[in-house]
């Protein structure tokens, strides 16, 4: 189908073909919706190439060594607000089938997968998409994706796709006990008791797995599969593969590093939520995502929020030095709404939640 010819947003959006299907159709040139303005494109001059994000082994932080590991993500998240976690527990073989079913849903045929369209209403527990918010964004984002929502195990066993259902069940299971261990370190660094139930509603009621799919792209220095933006979740845990293209803001909030894969790990990031909560202690950070010209890419990001109803403000911890609130209170889901109004903005949406002297 030549692109003259070609309705692209009706393509891409109204009948689901996502850009996979404009990816199929053998494009030489990407539309012009997917053309970012030069200052939104990844800036190879700014990309720091001897400096990483650090790299944490949890192979210990259950026994005399946990003190050690937890000072670790503690630092990382002051620092970076991003960090690599190795040795976490969560077999090779596992991270290996929760990609592939990845792919295999992205591989079906369209007819299949619009069966799981995201509804333009919201509500129900899956949700079918292309690049972040089209109707909102100036610029489209060159990926496809599929959130599900995770409130029980007999949702998710009753509505997500059949084809990639047990093998995301099994990896959030398995995450969600690793995101425990990191709240546990993060609340002691704030001087908080550690994680338990008392903590659930206000850091992981709300939890999303989504697959990112980001097929090969015939001119990827001109478009980005995410834009410039810091999480509006608690904590996100992503499971790259070995493509590559996760970029994010190095210290001096210029320049980037590139968080090149590593076999096994798992990429951990601080959200807006806990940089609320932490008073802006820990940072959640700039982050994009470039394609790749040869390579589809597939990534699994598991976003672990408070509940919708939550009311979310510094942590009374953290102010009992007389320390003044940077952030006023916000209802997580009034937040969520907001980050969601609007395409990829770096910083803004937290930006809205600043109390202004």
């Amino acid at each position: 189908m030549p692109s003259r010819t070609l309705d692209v947003v009706d393509f891409v959006v109204s009948k689901g073909h996502g850009v996979r299907g404009l990816s199929n159709i053998g494009l030489k040139k990407v539309p012009t919706q997917y053309v970012q303005p030069p200052e939104e494109r990844l800036d190879a001059a700014k990309v720091v190439s001897d400096e990483t994000i650090p790299i944490i082994d949890a192979a210990n932080w259950n026994d005399d060594q946990q003190e050690a590991v937890y000072g670790s993500i503690i630092e990382a998240a002051r620092k970076y607000g991003f960090f690599q976690i190795i040795n976490h527990g969560i077999p090779i073989d596992v991270l290996d089938e929760v990609q592939a079913a990845a792919h295999c849903f992205f591989e079906l045929p369209t007819e299949e997968k619009v069966k799981y369209k995201k509804d333009p209403c919201g509500g129900g527990t899956v949700k079918m998409g292309t690049s972040f918010s089209p109707n909102k964004e100036k610029v489209m984002e060159w990926k496809d994706y599929l959130s599900l929502q995770y409130f029980s195990h007999s949702d998710a066993t009753a509505d997500w796709p059949p084809i990639c259902r047990s093998q995301a069940v099994d990896y959030l299971k398995r995450v969600q006990a690793i995101v425990r261990k990191i709240y546990d370190a993060l609340l002691v660094g704030l001087n908080a008791k550690g994680f338990d139930e008392t903590k659930e509603d206000l850091l992981m009621a709300w939890i999303a797995v989504n697959f990112n799919y980001y097929p090969y792209c015939p001119n990827p220095e001109l478009t980005v599969g995410v834009g410039r933006h810091s999480d509006g979740s608690a904590l996100t845990v992503l499971l790259q593969d070995d493509v590559g293209g996760l970029y994010v803001r190095a210290p001096d909030g210029e320049s980037w590093i590139h968080v090149r894969p590593t076999r096994g790990a798992l990429v951990v990031n601080i959200g807006d939520m806990l940089q609320l909560l932490s008073n802006g202690r820990y940072k959640s950070i700039e982050h994009k995502v470039v394609v790749n010209p040869r390579k589809n890419r597939v990534s699994i990001a598991v976003f672990v929020n408070p509940a919708p109803d939550q009311v979310v403000g510094p942590l009374p911890e953290v102010l009992v030095g007389g320390e003044k609130p940077l952030y006023r209170e916000v209802i997580f889901l009034d937040y969520f709404k907001y980050f969601f109004s609007k395409g990829h903005d770096g910083k803004a949406t937290i930006e809205w939640a600043k109390i202004l002297n």
